[in-house]
């Protein structure tokens, strides 16, 4: 139950339209993040609590791999903050919305971060190449092993709602959420329901093509690949906001940011 509650809680200040959101708050980042780390507890207590010593392992390997990816994807969000000067997805969106439809949005400007927060989004919600939590050939499935019924339902529940989660925030920080790809086309609710389709499939392919990692690469990755870059890409992105000779050629063609 907190695992799944807690993913449906983070989705009351996700905005589909403009307006269409429960609660428009400042913060919203802030809600996202502070809601999401605390469903590795679910996880754990879930682990813990089948006093079984695969699901405990699970659980341990669970924790440690989301508490590691949401720093990097806490830096990657710092650059768009600084970008925009807001930590509200409507205003993230806004900010977006120039004269040249696609082009407008943060993937331009962020690209490489692009890459990075789709990957760390992988790792955060322990999808393949990065189910070593659910490893089903070392930990038979993980903290899941001794669950069946409407436990297993609601843990399986609660990690695709964070999936969409992911999937919703590619799309408002990165892809201009319900804007329209095309300029004089209508925005609205149906974009932002298709790019979020669009990432999901994104999540099923790799499921499909990819080979599993091993633990130790997983957390390397993490702490030595993504951890150092983010770093990096926000002192370089506030650089730019100061002076002026990155951000302010893209507001000035059209970026809004």
């Amino acid at each position: 139950m907190l695992s799944m509650t807690l993913a449906i809680v983070a989705w009351a200040v996700v905005p589909f339209n403009d307006g269409w959101v429960l609660s428009d708050i400042n913060v919203a980042i802030l809600f996202v993040f502070a809601v999401s780390s605390l469903e590795v507890y679910g996880v754990i207590m879930g682990g813990w609590a089948s006093n079984s010593k695969y699901p405990f392992l699970g659980s341990l390997r669970s924790a440690a791999q989301m508490i590691s990816y949401e720093v990097s994807l806490g830096l990657i969000i710092i650059g768009i903050i600084i970008s925009t000067g807001s930590m509200n997805f409507s205003d993230i969106v806004r900010a977006q919305d120039g004269d040249y439809g696609f082009f407008s949005w943060y993937w331009l400007p962020h690209f490489p971060m692009v890459f990075l927060f789709f990957i760390s989004a992988l790792a955060e919600t322990n999808r393949p190449p990065f189910d070593l939590p659910e490893a089903e050939s070392e930990l038979v499935a993980g903290y899941q092993v001794e669950y069946s019924s409407t436990p297993f339902l609601l843990f399986m529940a609660g990690e695709y709602i964070a999936i969409f989660l992911m999937c919703a925030l590619v799309s408002l920080l990165f892809f201009g959420g319900w804007l329209s790809p095309i300029p004089g086309l209508a925005d609205g609710v149906w974009w932002m329901v298709a790019k979020m389709a669009f990432f999901f499939f994104i999540f099923a392919m790799v499921k499909a093509i990819t080979p599993r990692y091993r633990y130790d690469q997983l957390m390397r990755i993490g702490w030595k690949v993504f951890l150092p870059f983010s770093l990096v890409w926000v002192v370089f992105v506030s650089f730019a906001a100061k002076f002026d000779w990155f951000w302010g050629a893209f507001a000035r063609w059209g970026m809004g940011g």
